[in-house]
């Protein structure tokens, strides 16, 4: 089975640029400085795992080429991480069945009271989603072969928020500012580890670079991948200044796991 793992967009909330324009420190003659709103998809040969539907998911999806939806798991409920979930609604007509959502009890409850018409019949529209709690792990099956997600609780400033560890492999952590001791064991030894950071300063809910650095000399993964970046770091920048195992993302970086 292949199995790939895709940062749809790798931007802080507001993206890059600005919805007003502002590029900040990042070169708006380099590319992958452009950058849409966090949103990740694992593949395999007959199924998608959507993580996060960015408020610029249509896009990604259309640049990607991406054609189906299979299953979404949210990592927790900000607006920058859910409020593309109607452009899901193509997915249920396309497949004929409502999808199947995963998520924490915080995510649930934001979900069904700002986006009920997704989960329950309204104005002769369909239910086009099914809310499912995450206990710990997940497990999805593409034909003989098993996906297991990992949903590891990390501290994201006051929010509950989810990391997901994809077959021991790839760890995504796009929002935090904490890996909780007691669960560094299951970041340690990871061939890909994609990780908030969001800025050179300090932040109350985001890892800054200083922060992630120090943390990736604990965990050792062989490629550390930064994401969530703010408009203060230029990915050329970051090019020149990170060690050779640690690498900026871009929109459509595409990993084989």
């Amino acid at each position: 089975m292949s199995l790939k793992f895709i940062l749809l967009g790798c931007g802080s909330s507001m993206g890059v640029p600005r919805p007003d324009g502002s590029w900040g420190k990042c070169n708006p003659n380099e590319l992958r400085n452009y950058r849409t709103r966090c949103s990740a998809l694992i593949s395999s040969n007959n199924l998608n795992i959507l993580i996060d539907t960015s408020p610029d998911l249509r896009f990604q999806l259309i640049k990607q080429k991406i054609k189906n939806i299979h299953n979404i798991i949210y990592s927790h409920l900000h607006a920058d991480q859910t409020h593309g979930i109607n452009d899901l609604r193509v997915f249920y007509l396309k497949n004929k069945k409502k999808i199947d959502v995963y998520t924490n009890k915080a995510t649930k409850k934001y979900l069904q009271s700002n986006f009920s018409y997704c989960f329950k019949e309204q104005y002769n529209y369909p239910a086009i989603l099914k809310l499912n709690l995450i206990n710990k792990n997940l497990i999805f099956k593409d034909k003989n072969k098993k996906i297991h997600i990992k949903c590891v609780p990390v501290k994201h400033g006051s929010i509950k928020c989810l990391s997901f560890i994809i077959n021991n492999s790839c760890a995504y952590a796009p929002d935090v500012n904490k890996i909780h001791n007691m669960d560094l064991k299951h970041f340690k030894n990871l061939k890909y580890f994609i990780v908030d950071c969001l800025r050179i300063k300090k932040h109350p809910a985001h890892y800054n670079l200083n922060e992630v650095l120090n943390l990736i000399k604990i965990i050792k993964p062989k490629k550390t991948i930064l994401t969530n970046l703010h408009t203060d770091l230029d990915y050329n920048y970051l090019l020149k200044i990170l060690p050779n195992n640690v690498i900026p993302a871009h929109d459509g970086l595409t990993l084989n796991l």
